[in-house]
């Protein structure tokens, strides 16, 4: 029983950060430094790289 409910938490806990990634994305926020010279994945970021 104690496993269930440790699982459904951990369910909840992981729905709620996906949903909040989700919500940050539509509105345009992002984790990005804004450093795109020093960036690894600047390629696929902000339309392409801008050193």
């Amino acid at each position: 029983m104690g496993t269930f409910f440790v699982a459904l938490i951990l369910i909840a806990i992981v729905t709620l950060i996906s949903l909040s990634l989700i919500r940050d994305k539509k509105q345009g926020k992002s984790s990005c430094g804004g450093n795109c010279g020093s960036c690894a994945g600047c390629a696929g970021c902000h339309g392409g790289c801008k050193e």
